[in-house]
């Protein structure tokens, strides 16, 4: 009896193994299934992402340079005659009227000059009556040979060296009440005029190289900016072949962006009710028909108006100038384009022709495309995208989303428009 119950026990430990392992066997057999069943989903049904379709867009292109403001026009006043500075006329820093008078100088001088040459004229008048009145008497004399013909002749000489004493007076007369007249040194143009350099009882010296003060007209200003020449001659060759549509250069305009980035406008009136910033634009004058040697720059220079005084000389700006409009430009979101390892640029975009590298040739479904890779040329940024001068046409479609997931040949999805996580996370960005 001992023996039986020593046996039995090790039946029922192998009988317990086997069941075990028919189970386990089941439970592989199930997953491998239930697997196969998973994978075979997953590949009737292709991963969805987002993309956008290329539609071309009106395009007007900026270019925003650095540049400085000059005055419109720049006076430097000297005094047209020597003396001594009597009295300044002006509040330093403040604006002034054309004819304006500045300075004063010791008139007395002057005014001796001018009753010294008024004298000189009235003498000269005097003797021009008496040689007038010889002259007319020898000139009958001489028809019945009371006086020589010579005689006549110098008297007729002694008159007109008369008149022309009286026209010598009058100039001397002229010249110094002119120099009269310098003693109240004038503003030539109007504008703001700048500290004096000198003080009442400072000796003033005709033509002296220092100015007195500087006057700079700011009612207009320059804004002088300098190009690439190599940018300058890629506009040129986009107008030639039409890639760039323009005005007349006349008409060229120009914006200005100021130290602290804000746009150049002018100040709110606090009394009005439309308290919106009105910008100001400028015109494009010209630029300069040389290059500068050393940097391979041009100069441009352009006109704005400066009724607040808001720009001053030698301001640093950015002007934004228009360069012409693209009518067929193509723009992609800046987060589609990436760069391979060589640097150049690509997108996904989502098409119905079997690559090559196709995962599968079966018929696609109405929303199902592949992969494929392009390459396109970036002209230059614009409003948070990327204005491409090649590589896409419209209606090609540009993938947005999963860029670091898919490749080349992929059966995918296509969903158009922006997913709501993309929105989400742009709104967060901004």
């Amino acid at each position: 009896m001992k023996k039986q119950w020593i046996k039995k026990p090790g039946i029922l430990v192998v009988m317990a193994i086997v069941a075990l392992s028919a189970f386990w066997a089941g439970s592989i057999v199930l997953d491998k299934s239930t697997n196969s069943d998973a994978l075979a989903a997953e590949r009737a049904a292709p991963p969805a992402y987002h993309y956008e379709t290329i539609q071309p867009m009106k395009v007007t292109l900026t270019t925003e340079l650095p540049g400085r403001v000059s005055a419109f026009m720049v006076s430097e006043v000297r005094p047209q005659v020597s003396g001594i500075i009597t009295e300044r006329l002006f509040t330093e820093g403040s604006d002034v009227t054309a004819g304006q008078v500045l300075y004063q100088i010791d008139p007395a001088i002057y005014e001796a000059a001018l009753g010294n040459a008024k004298a000189a004229l009235a003498r000269a008048e005097a003797n021009e009556q008496a040689a007038r009145l010889l002259a007319d008497r020898y000139n009958k004399l001489v028809k019945t040979n009371a006086v020589s013909k010579q005689e006549r002749d110098d008297a007729v000489a002694a008159y007109g060296q008369a008149r022309a004493d009286i026209e010598a007076a009058r100039q001397a007369v002229e010249t110094a009440s002119i120099n009269l007249g310098y003693t109240k040194i004038t503003a030539p143009v109007p504008g703001r005029i700048s500290r004096s350099q000198v003080t009442p009882g400072a000796l003033a010296t005709q033509h002296q190289a220092d100015p007195l003060a500087t006057i700079q007209q700011l009612d207009k200003v320059y804004v002088d900016v300098t190009h690439s020449s190599s940018e300058l001659l890629k506009l040129r060759l986009a107008l030639a072949k039409g890639d760039l549509k323009t005005g007349n250069p006349g008409s060229a305009r120009a914006k200005l962006r100021l130290e602290n980035g804000a746009i150049y406008a002018r100040l709110p009136d606090v009394s009005a009710r439309d308290q919106s910033p009105q910008e100001i634009e400028g015109d494009l004058l010209f630029s300069e028909v040389t290059i500068e040697q050393s940097t391979g720059v041009v100069a441009i220079r352009a006109l704005f108006d400066n009724p607040d005084k808001i720009l001053l000389p030698g301001m640093y700006v950015r002007a934004v100038m228009e360069e012409g409009t693209r009518e067929d430009g193509i723009l992609v979101p800046q987060k589609a384009v990436m760069r391979d390892t060589r640097g150049r640029s690509y997108v996904y975009v989502l098409t119905r022709e079997t690559p090559r590298n196709a995962e599968t040739t079966s018929n696609l479904a109405n929303d199902s495309f592949y992969v494929a890779m392009r390459h396109v040329q970036i002209d230059r940024h614009y409003n948070n995208m990327w204005l491409l001068s090649a590589g896409l046409e419209p209606g090609d479609k540009v993938l947005i989303q999963g860029l670091q997931k898919v490749r080349p040949g992929q059966l995918v999805t296509g969903i158009e428009g922006a997913s709501s996580s993309d929105d989400d996370n742009n709104e967060q960005a901004r």
